[in-house]
């Protein structure tokens, strides 16, 4: 099964997709959902972050180096 996932802008109650030249499958399922609001973070989640960029850097691991470990302890694929 191939997915395809875009967000349109709605004309007159209607949407038009187009689909990649590759997608020759003649028919499909379509799920319309609203398009949430853009994440936003809260006044707490702000704090939490502050309070982090003042640790030292010694107490962090790279990006990948965690990315790696969380797909093998949790087998996530990418």
């Amino acid at each position: 099964m191939k997915t395809i996932k875009q967000t349109v802008k709605v004309k007159n109650k209607k949407v038009s997709i187009t689909l990649p030249d590759d997608f020759n499958d003649q028919e499909v399922e379509v799920i319309i959902l609203s398009k949430e609001d853009d994440f936003v973070l809260t006044d707490e989640q702000k704090m939490i972050l502050d309070e982090r960029l003042n640790e030292p850097d010694e107490n962090y691991i790279p990006m990948k180096e965690c990315i790696e470990d969380l797909r093998k302890k949790y087998g996530i694929r990418s």
